[in-house]
């Protein structure tokens, strides 16, 4: 069987109708179809129900999915063992969030080169769809993302509490959104939260659907916006900016995403230092006093 087709199928699945599947792979929607169905031709079934809604899978479907995600984690497997660099046992191609490799997995990488050097290491930048996508298909080992989805064959373990807090470039901030504030978009669960803690809040001049693109902004031109603690705690002590007296905090926590069939031991070895590592950070945030915030008079 072609796994291109294999790839689309599981596409379709994680989108949800064909129309987004075929943005996200980057060709036409009738290329998409032709592929589904000549798959479902060469199977022999049914494999979506298509209506105004989307794309549902059948019974027939649900069954094959297992099987599509085998089929393409052990083409990308082939790859990585045929594709292995000089002097290496084994490959480990792992994905996050860019606020999840600055002050995490960068400083998680070194820790996994020392403990396992006989590891070629892929690493690769992604939003949550991306990721899981890349989880499903087999081309992504291990995932780090704030919210990830269930998928059949994933487990997803809670890896660290980040902590959310206003920062400003103003010494003298009042506790909640003033004019330069950056908004940024750190899923549904914080939108709601922060819709109801700021009610009258009209609405942000800048929207980022990154961290890191706000933090630069706010650190460039001045402002306020809210940040992962860890990330922003050097920016803290060095008064480059200040916690402001007084904000709301928010939790987020943030999940490693991994195959229940991964069998490899690097793999459980990556997982376990980021377990270390995540529990380094939780005790540094809560045990270290915030530094930079100074009460108003």
């Amino acid at each position: 069987m072609d796994t291109e087709l294999a790839r689309t199928f599981l596409t379709v699945v994680a989108t949800g109708n064909f129309i987004t599947a075929a943005d996200r792979l980057h060709v036409s929607q009738s290329t998409v179809s032709t592929r589904i169905h000549s798959l479902e031709e060469l199977l022999g079934c049914t494999l979506f129900v298509r209506n105004k809604a989307g794309a549902t899978l059948t019974v027939a479907g649900r069954q094959f999915q297992r099987h599509a995600s085998t089929l393409v984690r052990t083409v990308e497997q082939a790859r990585h063992d045929v594709g292995l660099p000089k002097g290496f046992s084994g490959a480990l191609v792992v994905g996050g969030r860019i606020g999840l490799w600055e002050e995490f997995l960068l400083l998680w990488v070194p820790r996994m080169q020392e403990a396992n050097p006989q590891i070629s290491i892929r690493a690769e930048s992604a939003l949550e769809p991306e990721l899981m996508q890349g989880l499903v298909e087999g081309r992504i080992d291990i995932g780090v993302m704030y919210t990830p989805q269930s998928r059949p064959g994933l487990k997803v373990e809670l890896l660290i509490e980040e902590q959310l807090v206003l920062v400003s470039a103003n010494p003298r901030s009042d506790p909640e959104p003033q004019e330069g504030y950056v908004y940024v978009d750190w899923g549904p669960e914080f939108y709601a939260r922060h819709s109801a803690v700021f009610p009258n809040f009209a609405g942000p001049a800048l929207t980022a659907n990154i961290g890191w693109l706000g933090l630069q902004h706010v650190l460039a031109n001045g402002g306020s916006g809210y940040f992962a603690h860890r990330i922003v705690e050097p920016l803290l002590k060095a008064r480059r900016l200040h916690l402001v007296v007084g904000a709301p905090k928010f939790s987020m926590p943030a999940y490693v995403v991994y195959s229940v069939d991964q069998p490899d031991d690097h793999v459980q070895s990556a997982i376990a230092i980021m377990r270390d590592l995540a529990a380094e950070q939780t005790r540094r945030v809560t045990e270290t006093p915030a530094r930079g915030a100074r009460r108003r008079r």
